[in-house]
């Protein structure tokens, strides 16, 4: 699904040379669920990055659902990141529109007829627990309502990758387990998740494959007890 083979990423800049990643290989199986951990400025944005191809590595290669990322032309870019669904901790929604227009906006710019939209919406508004708060506007939903209206413009589309990034970080802590457990159950229903946080209860309890990155190379990838350190 998921392959990284040597990348590396080095961002112009004076003061600081060090590579945003450095060398990093891994294969992120279908379906499978990934933690990222690592500090503030470790590479886990950059990684992230490289996997929706907003940034392109310096050297190395990168395969997505069979397409290699040296070959794609930039046209098919847009095509490409409509299979990946992204979250985000700071939910990033449209505050002149309803839950319901925010989650068919995803459908309105992918060319989803007007039929398709009234037929989509309902369902993932069902998933996401949020039926009955269709016409609400973000300003009358609460931090994990917003947070579910978030993941249901996500994952519409029905991406094969959903890359939730810190998607709890502005949450309490009832609404932290409710976000973690959806976001378990869109990953049991097909979808492969790549989950960054830098709550270690959430990676304790979660008990998944975990990927430590420091100093942007891959130190350890921890999976049912098994440790493989990066060189």
């Amino acid at each position: 699904m998921i392959i990284l083979e040597g990348v590396s990423k080095r961002y112009v800049d004076i003061k600081n040379e060090a590579p945003a990643l450095d060398n990093v290989s891994l294969h992120i199986k279908p379906r499978e669920f990934v933690v990222v951990v690592g500090a503030s400025g470790a590479g886990k944005s950059t990684l992230l990055k490289m996997i929706t191809r907003e940034e392109l590595p310096n050297s190395g290669r990168i395969i997505v659902g069979g397409i290699d990322y040296s070959h794609i032309k930039r046209k098919h870019v847009p095509h490409l990141r409509r299979r990946i669904g992204v979250v985000f901790q700071d939910f990033k929604l449209l505050p002149d529109r309803t839950v319901f227009e925010n989650v068919a906006f995803a459908l309105e710019i992918a060319d989803h007829t007007h039929k398709e939209i009234m037929a989509i919406v309902p369902k993932v508004l069902e998933l996401v627990g949020l039926t009955g708060k269709e016409t609400k506007f973000p300003h009358q939903l609460s931090g994990g309502e917003k947070q579910r209206v978030a993941i249901a413009r996500s994952v519409a589309r029905q991406p094969r990758i959903l890359i939730a990034d810190e998607p709890t970080g502005n949450l309490d802590n009832k609404h932290t387990w409710d976000i973690v457990e959806l976001i378990q159950k869109i990953n049991a229903l097909g979808t492969t998740v790549i989950f960054t946080t830098h709550n270690l209860e959430i990676v304790h309890r979660l008990n998944e494959r975990t990927l430590r990155i420091e100093d942007g190379r891959l130190v350890a990838d921890i999976a049912q007890g098994k440790v493989r350190v990066g060189r």
